[in-house]
């Protein structure tokens, strides 16, 4: 992640709250980031050192024409400053600053499958070990693990996993 976004997302989160609108351009930069992710021709539109910076902003606006004031100043500011291309990043970062200053802690959770709701709340469970703070799930497959679960919470680890397991005996019956 660059110290650019960083910055910019720091900066729009002052302006947010501020004006009162922190939750409304939160949801702007949940949607930016996830169609810019989602679409590989407008990330790759962004991060073209080709297209000119009036260029990204008409699209921009365009395609994102109902964000909060906030938001809109934001693609201004990148035109400016030609730097459209870290957009994604400064959304990324906006939402995990969004997070920290609301006092929500992210969990991920690796799964060999898609989670369940009763492994849900056995996660849940386990993160009330960890952490008071309010917790937003976010589950990866890895098939790799075979059963059970990683939760990781910052930088915290707590590893369930039957892979684990396995690596476990496998020390013991070498010692």
């Amino acid at each position: 992640m660059s110290r650019a976004a960083i910055r910019y997302a720091k900066a729009i989160l002052e302006t947010a709250v501020s004006s009162g609108k922190a939750e409304s351009v939160n949801q702007d930069m949940k949607m930016i980031l996830d169609t810019v992710n989602s679409n590989a021709e407008l990330h790759a539109f962004l991060k073209s050192p080709v297209v000119k910076p009036a260029e990204k902003y008409a699209a921009i606006s365009e395609i994102f024409s109902n964000v909060q004031p906030d938001t809109k100043g934001l693609f201004l500011l990148l035109q400016a400053n030609k730097r459209f291309e870290i957009l994604d990043g400064i959304a990324q970062q906006y939402n995990a600053q969004h997070d920290v200053l609301n006092g929500i802690e992210v969990a991920y959770v690796t799964t060999a499958f898609p989670i369940t709701a009763e492994l849900e709340s056995k996660v849940l469970a386990k993160i009330k070990e960890f952490s008071t703070s309010k917790i937003t799930l976010i589950n990866q497959v890895d098939e790799a693990i075979i059963g059970g679960f990683i939760l990781r919470i910052g930088d915290k680890q707590y590893n369930a996993s039957v892979a684990n397991r396995l690596q476990e005996l496998k020390r013991e019956l070498s010692n």
